[in-house]
C-alpha cells in the first residue's frame, strides 16, 4: 500500500510539473481545465493498471516457492494474561484523517448556509443574488452570487457579469470535485496544488470571456480599483483575490497561443507510457498490494503452500509429491507453460539469452554449503532443509514478547541467489503488516551463507526464491 501511495504521489508530481512548465501560460483554457481534472485521477489509477502485453515482453525472473518455515514460540504468561496496548495502524490514521476532513468540509458548507440565511435574496432567470449586510464580500457558489451591500452599484454590475460566467461554466463542480479528493487523500499535498491551479485557471477563463463583451481597459480599472474581502472557503469562486490580480492582468495581456502549441499536450503520451512500463516492472507485486482486500495472494498459491508445509513436516518428499508440487507451482503462474522435462524447456529456449531460469528446470541448482548429492533433487531437498534450519536457529522469537504478539503470523520473503552465489535483493512482507517481523525476516535471510550458484547451459545464472515464514505462537 505504501508503495502504491508513493507511486500516486510521484505520478501526480510529474503531471503537475508538465502543466507548470509547458501548459499554464498557454491560452488553451478549455484543454488546461480538462488536463487539471483528468491527471489527478490518472495519477491514482495508473499504479493499478496492469497491461499483459507489457508484462509479457519485459524479462521476468522466475521464483521458486520454498516450503514454509515453521517457527514456534511460547507466549510468556505475563504477556498473554495482560492487557495489550492498542496502536493505530496506517489505515486507522487514514480513516481518522478522512473523518476530520469531512467535518471541516461540512463546517465550510455551514458557513455558506449561514451567509445565505443572513442575506437578502433576489431571484433572477438563471441565478440567485444574495445581498450580504455590512460587508464587501463577493463570490459565487453554484447558481448563487453573494455580494456585500457595501460594494458600489457600478462594481456590482461588473461582479455579477463576472460571476455569471463562473455559473455558466459550472466551475463550482470542479472545485467540489477537488474538495472530495482532499477528503479522501487529505495527506496528499498534490491535491491541494491541483485545486489551486484550477481555481486560478477559472479566473483566466472568466476574464477572457468577460473582456470579449466589455472593454479591456475598463476591466483593468475594475480589477485595480479595490480589493474586496473574500471568504476563505476552498470551493467558492471569489471575485477579487489579491494574490491573483497580477496573474490575471498578465494573462489578459497575453496574445492567443498558436495552434502548434497544442502539440505540447502530446507530452502526456510518453509520460503515461513510461508510467505504464514502470508499473509493469514494479517490484511490488499487485497481488500482494491487494492483500488488504484479500486475505492471501490467491487461493491456488495458498493451497500449494499448505501442501508444501505438510510435505516439509514429514521430513521427506517422494518423487511423485515433488513432481505434483512442481507442476502446481508452474501452473499457478498465469500464462506460463508447464514443462514436463528439462529437455523440453531447453529445446524451446535454446535461442534465448536468459540470465535467470526456473528452479524446476535448471540444469544445476544452487547448492547450500555442505550439501552433496548426485542429482538436482537431492540438492533441492538439502537446500530447503538447511534454509529452514538456519531460519529457525537465527530468528528472534523474543519479538513475540516485545510486540505483544499472539496467534499465527505469516511473512512472505523473496530473495535471489545471484550469479556469484550471494543472497541479494531480500524483501519481506508481513501479512499482518508488522514491520518488525519484516525487518527480522530480512535480517535473518541476509545472514544466509554464500552458496554455489546455479548453472544453465554451462553459464552461471541467478535464481529467485520465495520463502514463506510462519511465526506461530502457542
Amino acid at each position: 500500500m505504501i508503495h502504491t501511495l508513493f507511486q500516486i504521489l510521484v505520478f501526480q508530481i510529474l503531471f503537475l510539473a508538465v502543466y507548470d512548465l509547458f501548459l499554464k501560460k498557454e491560452t488553451f483554457f478549455g484543454l488546461n481545465r480538462t488536463y487539471l481534472l483528468l491527471t489527478p485521477i490518472l495519477g491514482c489509477v495508473l499504479p493499478f493498471v496492469s497491461i499483459d502485453f507489457l508484462q509479457q515482453n519485459i524479462p521476468q525472473e522466475y521464483i521458486l516457492e520454498l516450503p514454509a518455515v515453521m517457527i514456534g514460540g511460547n507466549i510468556p504468561e505475563a504477556v498473554s494474561s495482560g492487557t495489550s496496548l492498542w496502536l493505530p495502524s496506517f489505515f486507522d490514521f487514514w480513516f481518522l484523517g478522512i473523518l476530520f476532513s469531512s467535518l471541516f468540509f461540512f463546517w465550510k458548507l455551514y458557513k455558506i448556509a449561514k451567509l445565505k440565511s443572513a442575506g437578502t435574496m433576489e431571484n433572477f432567470q438563471r441565478f440567485k443574488l444574495i445581498i450580504l449586510p455590512k460587508t464587501d464580500t463577493a463570490f459565487s457558489f453554484f447558481n448563487t452570487i453573494f455580494l456585500g451591500e457595501n460594494i458600489s452599484e457600478e462594481s456590482k454590475t461588473s461582479i455579477i457579469a463576472h460571476e455569471k460566467i463562473h455559473i455558466q461554466q459550472k466551475h463550482s463542480l470542479d472545485l467540489l470535485f477537488f474538495e472530495i479528493l482532499r477528503i479522501i487523500f487529505w495527506f496528499n499535498p498534490m491535491i491541494y496544488l491541483f485545486q489551486n491551479r484550477i481555481a486560478t485557471l477559472h479566473e483566466f477563463i472568466v476574464d477572457a470571456k468577460v473582456t470579449i463583451q466589455k472593454d479591456k481597459k475598463q476591466y483593468y480599472q475594475n480589477l485595480l480599483s479595490e480589493v474586496f474581502q473574500t471568504e476563505k472557503i476552498s470551493f467558492i469562486n471569489t471575485f477579487f483575490n489579491q494574490s491573483l490580480i497580477k496573474k490575471r492582468i498578465s494573462m489578459l495581456q497575453k496574445s492567443k497561443s498558436t495552434k502548434t502549441a497544442q502539440f505540447k499536450y502530446l507530452l502526456l503520451l510518453p509520460i503515461i507510457c513510461g508510467m505504464l512500463v514502470y508499473t509493469a516492472c514494479s517490484n511490488d507485486p499487485k497481488a500482494e498490494e491487494s492483500q488488504a482486500v484479500q486475505q492471501s495472494d490467491s487461493e491456488v498459491m495458498t493451497k500449494i503452500n499448505e501442501l508444501a508445509e505438510a510435505i516439509m513436516k514429514k521430513g521427506e518428499m517422494t518423487a511423485e509429491e515433488e513432481k505434483a508440487l512442481k507442476l502446481l507451482t508452474t501452473e499457478a503462474q498465469p500464462g506460463d507453460k508447464v514443462y514436463t522435462s528439462v529437455q523440453e524447456y531447453l529445446d524451446e529456449t535454446k535461442d534465448q539469452n536468459e540470465t535467470d531460469v526456473p528452479f524446476a528446470v535448471i540444469e544445476k541448482v544452487p547448492v547450500f554449503p555442505g550439501c552433496s548429492g548426485a542429482d538436482n533433487e537431492a540438492m533441492k531437498l538439502c537446500m530447503s532443509q538447511n534454509i529452514a534450519n538456519f531460519v529457525n536457529s537465527n530468528f528472534n522469537i523474543k519479538l513475540a514478547e516485545e510486540l505483544n504478539l499472539s496467534g499465527q503470523h505469516r511473512i512472505a520473503v523473496q530473495f535471489k541467489i545471484d550469479k556469484t552465489g550471494k543472497v541479494v535483493d531480500v524483501r519481506a512482507r508481513s501479512l499482518s503488516h508488522i514491520s518488525e517481523l519484516e525487518k527480522e525476516a530480512v535480517r535473518v535471510v541476509n545472514l544466509l551463507p554464500q552458496m554455489k550458484p546455479g548453472e544453465q547451459k554451462g553459464e552461471k545464472v541467478g535464481v529467485l526464491y520465495s520463502l514463506p515464514i510462519v511465526f506461530e505462537l502457542k
